[in-house]
Order: C-alpha cells, then structure tokens, then sequence
C-alpha cells in the first residue's frame, strides 16, 4: 500500500508559478513510477506528466511541455511538478499518482492522493 498527500495547490494569476509536492508512504517509494494527472470542473481527468522510478525518464503532455517540470526526491519519498507560465486554462484539482510502471493513462495508477486545487486567475 502507497499513501499519498499532495500540496502547493493555491490561487495564483497568469504567468505565475506554483510547487506542488506530493509525499508518499512506505519504503518502496523508488519503485514506483509516479504521475500527475488534473481534473478541471466538468472534464475528464487528464494526464499532466509522469517520471519513472530512478527519475531518469520523464513524460510530459503537450499542453505543459516546456512550461511543467516533473521530478522526484527519492530520499523524501516525494515527487514534484513545477509549474511554470501558469494559464487559466490550467486551473484544475492536480492528483498525484503511483504506479508499477510508467503510464500516461489514469487506468494504469494503482494509488491516488486526494489533489490538491489550483486555480489561475487572469
């Protein structure tokens, strides 16, 4: 079993950043791929990026590419997304997520955390 909590989500305007973090349970924490996925008011959830386990690999959606950094501390047992030139369109509940491998669909997560908001104003 992997617990997972994110946090960082706040209220930010265009352009700005945010840090979510997303801490996790257990020691096996390097075996797991990790993703963050996001959830806007009346959509599907979406796949933000995703990193493997030795945090080598990363994965990214084309609609944060370039403005998303995914990473991992493996001594923390915590992964991050940094969020660069923040859109309104990237408001959404953001959910960190663990898997046995890399994946770009929700489906392939086995443990979620709770999310975290983060809204953009314009």
């Amino acid at each position: 079993q992997v617990q997972l909590v994110e946090s960082g989500g706040g209220l930010v305007q265009a352009g700005g950043s945010l840090r979510l973090s997303c801490a996790a349970s257990g020691r096996t924490f390097s075996s797991y791929a990790m993703g963050w996925f996001r959830q806007a008011p009346g959509k599907e959830r979406e796949f933000v990026g995703a990193i493997n386990g030795n945090g080598i690999n990363k994965y990214y959606a084309d609609s944060v590419k370039g403005r998303f950094t995914i990473s991992r501390d493996n001594a923390k047992n915590t992964v991050y997304l940094q969020m660069n030139s923040l859109k309104p369109e990237d408001t959404a509940v953001y959910f960190c997520a663990a898997a046995g491998r890399v994946g770009v669909l929700s489906a392939e997560y086995d443990y979620w955390g709770q999310g975290t908001q983060v809204t953009v104003s314009s």
